[in-house]
């Protein structure tokens, strides 16, 4: 009698849980903390009166959104405005409207994973503006981009905003950066958002507010991976920490085991042991100035064009162009 295989094929999100629990240090990518409850934890935080950065490029999009509209419209030409990461789109919609009260040539594409977030901003946007012509896409990051750059030869400005280029290592972010200058011609500009180097106390704060609630963000991967992929994390049994190492500019985000215990996850048929004070890595979030963005760009075949900041000097976003 032949026996029978069956070829069971774990999702990406499995396989990163099985290699990053099995690995020393344990890991966990954050990319997997916006679920539907993770997207709300998070408007949550941009809320916060220790969470500075959306409030601080927000300054910058209300204070700069006429200089910022003319140069997305260099001499009065058509452009799409690609966004990486859409979210809620609540800075974005402050340019959206200038654009719109400019009277300005150009298509908004935002991408994101969540279909759910997708929805969201479409909607809002049909409410608040609907003169705006919006196309969402959604999926990664460089699929989606690859498709739209695709599409014609329109004058493309790229936005990854809110520090989010934070979230990856120096090698990773020239990697990522190479590959958008790949799509990008020498007409179009990246818009990005970096959050600068400052007090250690004020970046703490941001990363561990006093009303738990970027606690519940960060646990909220392992109440994740309970419902998806039958798990019996004890979420009570876990610490939140933040450390943040103010010479090289990096934050990162751990979950700490109170004792030694184990994980069963069923799906995976895989249990995990955790040693008393036994780290899980979830986050790391970069803070630059602007040597070190100087630096990013050059090694990505990028320079930097223009810039602008807030008043506090908190956060920047920086104009890149491609050197080709």
């Amino acid at each position: 009698m032949q026996e029978t295989i069956v070829d069971i094929k774990e999702t990406q999100f499995e396989k990163d849980v099985r290699k990053g629990l099995t690995d020393f240090p344990k890991h966990l990518s954050s990319k997997y903390f916006y679920d539907q409850k993770g997207d709300a934890i998070f408007q949550q935080i941009m809320h916060l009166p220790e969470y500075y950065l959306t409030g601080c490029e927000y300054q910058i999009f209300k204070e700069k959104k006429y200089e910022i509209a003319q140069m997305f419209a260099k001499d009065g030409q058509p452009f799409k405005l690609i966004e990486l990461g859409a979210g809620d789109g609540k800075k974005t919609k402050v340019l959206l409207k200038e654009f719109v009260h400019q009277n300005l040539a150009f298509k908004y594409q935002p991408i994101d994973i969540s279909h759910h977030v997708l929805q969201g901003l479409e909607k809002s946007l049909l409410e608040e503006i609907p003169q705006v012509n919006v196309v969402p896409k959604q999926g990664t990051y460089f699929e989606a981009l690859k498709e739209l750059s695709d599409e014609n030869g329109m004058r493309k400005i790229i936005m990854f905003l809110g520090s989010n280029i934070g979230n990856l290592l120096h090698h990773q972010a020239i990697l990522f950066l190479k590959d958008v200058q790949n799509l990008m011609n020498k007409n179009d500009l990246l818009f990005i958002g970096c959050d600068l180097k400052k007090n250690p106390q004020t970046v703490l704060d941001a990363y561990n507010d006093a009303s738990g609630i970027t606690e519940a963000f960060n646990k909220n991967l392992l109440s994740r991976i309970n419902t998806e992929m039958d798990a019996d994390f004890d979420l009570d049994e876990f610490k939140h920490w933040e450390v943040y190492n103010p010479e090289s500019g990096t934050a990162k985000s751990y979950l700490v085991s109170k004792k030694a215990q184990k994980v069963h996850i069923g799906l995976l048929d895989l249990t995990v042991n955790f040693e008393p004070w036994e780290t899980i890595h979830t986050e790391i979030s970069q803070k630059y100035d602007d040597a070190s963005m100087k630096r990013l760009a050059q090694e990505s075949g990028l320079e930097i064009c223009d810039e602008f900041t807030d008043k506090k000097h908190f956060f920047k976003n920086y104009v890149l162009k491609t050197v080709r």
